[in-house]
């Protein structure tokens, strides 16, 4: 049971955490036969970070970015939905995954500026990006300082300011660090990173930088007043952000603020979805979650209004 319980403890504790896939935890992960294989792969350095990425699939370009203490691999149930019709670029973040830690603080802000550089050495001028939790802060700050380079935003179970985690798990985020790299030995957590990553022993500062990174009290108020893309927020309805802050952001991007009218004329470009049965820990796995961003993406999920469905 003490077993049990620090496990449920770590599982909470950290703001951007999500438990990753399992899938080749014991060794390299497995490639999914559904999947579009990867066609290039490596590292680009940026700003003394050495970014692993992979690109799969064709289409219009997608930037595919993972939770907190996860990696590229989190993807995996729903990475056929993405790369079946969109180039999906995927990128290990900072201290991630393959990609080392570096000798900086973790910042979504920079991480964020880093990414828009990497990007661009990569060839594209301009993508669509996907980001969950820790990946959508990042993915948000990437937005709102390179707008000109981002086509499409979608921020799933991620909030915009520290205040917009449930308070009871505050403390708890705050605990984050090195001292719980033993009890994490048996987590999915772990075992994803040791599976891929260049330096295991890295581990215990990943947990040091992570748990320093959510004891601050951000607010990226300012970076939402920049965004100018279409941008779609989606949550799980057990999500561990306040269901109020999910509001209050899409608030924040002009929408919720009217009745959208009779042919759409008041509606906001932006959206929100609230999946049903769906908790933090699952919305990146959720097929649902990657059908529905996907649609936002596209372009498309519009129904008909009552007067297209007579003909008038």
């Amino acid at each position: 049971m003490l077993k049990m319980g620090l496990i449920s403890m770590i599982a909470t504790v950290a703001a951007f955490l999500a438990a990753p896939d399992m899938a080749g935890a014991g060794g390299a992960p497995s490639e999914d036969k559904a999947v579009a294989p990867i066609v290039r792969k490596g590292s680009v350095p940026v700003n003394g970070i050495d970014y692993y990425y992979e690109i799969r699939g064709e289409g219009e370009p997608l930037l595919l970015l993972h939770g907190g203490l996860g990696q590229i691999e989190m993807f995996a149930p729903v990475m056929p939905v993405f790369a079946d019709h969109r180039q999906v670029i995927a990128v290990d973040l900072q201290g991630h995954g393959r990609t080392p830690l570096g000798k900086r603080p973790i910042d979504l802000a920079a991480i964020g500026a880093d990414l828009a550089i990497l990007v661009k050495q990569l060839g594209y001028d301009k993508l669509d990006v996907f980001g969950y939790s820790f990946g959508g802060g990042v993915a948000l700050n990437m937005a709102a300082n390179a707008p000109d380079r981002v086509r499409r935003l979608v921020i799933l179970s991620a909030p915009y300011a520290q205040n917009g985690f449930f308070p009871e798990m505050l403390p708890q985020q705050a605990a984050l660090g090195a001292g719980m790299a033993e009890m994490m030995k048996d987590t999915p957590m772990f075992l994803t990173y040791k599976a891929v990553a260049p330096d295991v022993s890295e581990f215990p500062k990943l947990l040091d930088a992570m748990g320093a990174l959510m004891r601050e009290p951000k607010d990226y108020s300012d970076a939402v007043a920049r965004l100018t893309m279409p941008v779609m927020l989606i949550y799980g309805d057990a999500d561990m952000i306040r269901p109020e802050h999910m509001i209050d952001f899409y608030h924040k991007l002009g929408g919720g603020l009217r009745d959208a009218g009779w042919m759409r004329e008041n509606m906001s470009k932006n959206r929100l979805a609230i999946l049903p049965d769906l908790t933090h820990y699952e919305t990146f796995a959720s097929p649902l979650m990657a059908n529905v961003a996907m649609t936002f993406l596209d372009g498309g999920g519009k129904a008909p209004n009552w007067a297209e469905q007579v003909g008038k």
